[in-house]
């Protein structure tokens, strides 16, 4: 359904008749007042019951007839009446809804009659059901001047529980919205926990040179908004790390002139509010850098900066400044950067968006960054997508440094929908493939690792599931200490912690512990290991003692794993190799001894 439509769902045209004329009058001959009731029952289905009152401001004049277009995909049960009955109603559907005429039964002339009169209609535009998440949105009113007053009540189902956010914000979460607060903002209720999206992606890997490479590739990472589980990764990488900004990086090998595609499976949780996510002083310098296409040291971006100054300014700038261009996306033009998106209003895509926001926030000092990803919707006219390969969408977040974590915002939304709220609340919608932070062109999310090639194939699916996740740990742990070890010297070897999980391991810490070496207990602290991915911390024990001629247990272990390893320790002469040396050395001795002898032999000939 295309919401801007709906912005006009109530009145367009009004057509006015003066008595026993056909002269037609404009429509400051009356006022309008509206009480719209939508009432959704447990499928989703809305009925909208809408109460009008039309109140004559002339003497001379009164209401033959009325015309409304709704901008909904589909109606039924359409029926009218007024005072005196059902309303002769016509009915036709249009490119952009439905187009309903009225024909009045009820003739009120003079000043100040009221004619009241109800039309109702059920739909299923207004609730949308998505994976376990359920949504209704009801666009703002286009023109409030022409209304006196208008009230929307809006009646959810018990069944849907509690609302997750409502859009825009209404004290005491009340679902009833006066006219001053339609006409800033549509409305947007959501009800659930979360949601959870299935995922697969392709990604197409190429080499063109004459020598080996290691290319890259960005999973869909863990944020303080989502949490992903990879499924199945193929091939398997050779390892997955996670970068400074937080992505998820799998690492392949490529020899010469290579071409290879890894097919990623799996699962992400996504939640409305987000978690808290500290960063250091070293990452608030890092995320207020100048980048090409972040130009926040450029004069007139900085002006700008220091007269708007805080993060809902900066994004209220944007949304109004900024003129989204459905024409870029077709022709799939170069990206414009902060300053041209400034200097060029009327040409914006969500890149253009996102890069005068992150701009100006840098320049008011305010770490912010890109967030590329899937976002769903049903009409890219409102919830427009703009990273062509694939549909992906961009929007920024921003550190708030009073609760200490990263907010994301979508202004490009805000701009398209007529206002819904995009800065106070998110949605559940919104699935991050790629962070950007230090440099503004990488990573590249899945979705646009393609070639002339492959460029038309779809490498991004993604569906919603009804599903509980796996979230246990499941971390390896293997060691690769020497099996003997020679008394005397300090005994050294590598822990390798591999997460063959779905899920990241955030933080762990790992305890190697030995009763018969020193130090007896030694404690690691793991940072973030993605699934398939692993890490290694090196160990080292103390010396022992030159005639140590023992065995030693060495434990390693985690919150949930442990694993062993036993090592024998010997002195040097009877260790095989010391023997053996040993034997070497007096063998090598006594062959010098002869062939001395055998040279002063000869001499003495």
């Amino acid at each position: 359904m295309n919401i801007k439509k709906l912005l006009l769902a109530f009145v367009l045209i009004l057509v006015f008749f003066f008595l026993n004329s056909s002269s037609i009058f404009a429509s400051n001959n009356f006022t309008t007042d509206y009480h719209v009731i939508y009432t959704v029952n447990d499928s989703g289905n809305t009925h909208a019951d809408l109460s009008i009152t039309l109140t004559n401001t002339s003497a001379q004049f009164y209401a033959s007839s009325y015309q409304m277009q709704l901008g909904f995909n589909n109606i039924s049960n359409i029926k009218a009446s007024d005072p005196l009955g059902p309303i002769e109603t016509t009915v036709n559907k249009t490119s952009e809804g439905y187009n309903i005429s009225l024909k009045f039964n009820k003739k009120s002339l003079g000043l100040g009659t009221k004619l009241p009169f109800n039309l109702s209609f059920d739909t299923t535009s207004v609730t949308h059901h998505s994976g376990k998440i359920w949504e209704i949105n009801i666009s703002k009113i286009s023109d409030p001047a022409d209304f006196n007053s208008f009230v929307v009540e809006v009646k959810p189902p018990a069944s849907f529980g509690k609302p997750a956010f409502i859009k825009p914000l209404q004290a005491n979460n009340s679902l009833t919205f006066s006219k001053n607060r339609l006409e800033k903002s549509g409305i947007s209720i959501a009800f659930g926990e979360k949601q959870i999206y299935n995922f697969k992606l392709t990604y197409h890997l190429k080499n063109d040179n004459l020598f080996p490479i290691r290319a890259t590739i960005a999973l869909p990472p863990d944020t303080n908004y989502q949490q992903v589980f990879i499924k199945d990764i193929n091939p398997n990488p050779e390892n997955v790390i996670v970068d400074e900004n937080g992505n998820w990086l799998a690492e392949y090998p490529l020899s010469a002139v290579q071409a290879k595609e890894v097919i990623v499976t799996g699962n992400a949780e996504v939640n409305l509010s987000p978690k808290s996510s500290p960063i250091s002083n070293s990452e608030k310098a890092i995320y207020t850098n100048q980048t090409p296409n972040w130009q926040s040291k450029n004069r007139q971006i900085k002006q700008l900066a220091d007269q708007l100054k805080t993060p809902q300014a900066i994004y209220q700038y944007v949304v109004k400044t900024l003129k989204y261009d459905f024409n870029r996306v077709i022709d799939e033009k170069e990206r414009q950067g902060s300053v041209n998106a400034l200097n060029n209003p009327n040409s914006a895509v969500c890149l253009e968006f996102t890069d005068l926001f992150i701009a100006l926030a840098r320049a008011s000092g305010i770490p912010a960054r890109e967030i590329d990803g899937f976002a769903y919707t049903e009409n890219s006219k409102d919830h427009p997508l703009s990273l062509v390969s694939d549909v992906l969408h961009a929007w920024p977040e921003y550190y708030d440094t009073k609760n200490k974590t990263w907010i994301m915002v979508d202004p490009t939304w805000e701009n398209t929908t007529g206002g819904v709220d995009y800065f106070n609340v998110l949605d559940f919608n919104h699935l991050a493939f790629a962070i950007k932070g230090d440099n503004d062109s990488y990573p590249i999310p899945a979705g646009r690792y393609k070639s002339e090639t492959n460029k038309n194939i779809k490498d991004v699916k993604v569906s919603f599931a009804d599903m509980s996740l796996d979230k246990n740990k499941h971390l390896d742990i293997t060691s690769s200490f020497p099996s003997t070890q020679i008394a005397g010297f300090p005994i050294k070897g590598t822990i390798k912690l591999k997460n063959d999980g779905p899920g990241s391991i955030s933080s762990e810490l790992l305890y190697v512990t030995s009763k018969n070496l020193t130090p007896k207990e030694q404690i690691f602290e793991v940072l973030k290991i993605p699934p398939f991915g692993y890490v290694n911390e090196d160990v080292t024990f103390d010396k022992t003692s030159l005639l140590t001629n023992k065995q030693s247990l060495i434990t390693m272990h985690s919150e949930d794993k442990t694993s062993t390893q036993t090592i024998m320790i010997v002195p040097f002469f009877l260790n095989f190799w010391g023997i053996g040396g040993i034997t070497i050395g007096l063998f090598t001795i006594i062959l010098l001894i002869i062939a001395g002898k055998s040279r002063r032999l000869r001499l003495h000939r």
